[in-house]
């Protein structure tokens, strides 16, 4: 698995546009961070890139990067990688419209919740 550490790097994923017509994935609409159950996550159509996750890190931060005063799950959020949650995602591509989608889970009390979010490259921040 692929380690990206800087945002460069998450840039270049990005070889082509993805598509703009609806695909069978239908990730499209996960702008912000969206809640997508294993039974809905499109597997057959996802291939894992890399991770954002440095594993010589035991325990990433939890702190947010929101300088313009954005929240968690709103979809202008810059993309952070030294920042939660994406110093705990993993990128996917979907085969079929190349849209690129960042992935982790959240692990609850009594809950484990996998979350989604569309890339979109022009709010990656270094």
């Amino acid at each position: 698995m692929k380690l990206i550490r800087l945002a460069a790097e998450l840039r270049a994923l990005q070889t082509e546009a993805p598509g703009t017509d609806p695909c069978a994935c239908g990730l499209g609409v996960y702008t912000g961070w969206t809640s997508l159950t294993e039974e809905r996550w499109p597997a057959a159509l996802m291939t894992q890139l890399a991770t954002l996750r440095d594993p010589e890190i035991y325990e990433p931060t939890f702190e947010e990067y929101h300088p313009a005063g954005t929240r968690y799950d709103d979809p202008d959020a810059p993309v952070a990688l030294a920042w939660f949650p994406y110093n705990r995602c993993d990128v996917w591509r979907c085969q079929a419209c190349q849209r690129l989608v960042l992935r982790y889970t959240e692990f609850g009390g009594y809950y484990v919740d996998h979350r989604v979010r569309v890339l979109n490259t022009s709010l990656i921040v270094d």
